[in-house]
C-alpha cells in the first residue's frame, strides 16, 4: 500500500451502503500477520476500555477510514456496533 494514499473519512453507518471485492488488500504474509495482530488488540481495546481506533480499509471504489469501536472479531470480519461489519481481507490497516 501506498502510504500517500489520501482516505476518505467516513461514518461507521456508512460502512453498510459499501461494496467489498473478494481480493485481499495486503501483499506479503508479514503484513498480513501484523493486520491480524493489530486486530485482536482493538479487540481488546474495545471490549475493555471502549476505545475508538482507526481503521484503514477499500472498498470497490476507494480507500476510506473509520474512527471506531471493535465490538466482535470472527476470522473473516470486524464487527462493529449495530453490527456493521468490515471484511479483514479489505483492512489495510489499523491505528491504536
Amino acid at each position: 500500500m501506498n502510504t500517500q494514499t489520501k482516505h476518505q473519512v467516513i461514518d461507521k453507518e456508512a460502512v453498510t451502503g459499501l461494496r467489498f471485492p473478494d481480493v485481499e488488500v495486503l501483499n506479503n504474509i508479514d503484513e498480513i500477520t501484523l493486520r491480524a495482530t493489530d486486530l485482536q488488540r482493538c479487540l481488546s481495546l474495545g471490549n475493555l476500555e471502549h476505545s475508538k481506533i482507526k481503521i484503514y480499509f477499500e472498498d470497490d471504489t476507494s480507500s476510506k477510514v473509520v474512527d471506531t469501536t471493535v465490538w466482535g472479531l470472527t476470522d473473516k470480519r470486524v464487527i462493529l456496533k449495530q453490527g456493521i461489519v468490515i471484511p479483514i481481507h479489505r483492512i489495510t490497516k489499523v491505528k491504536f
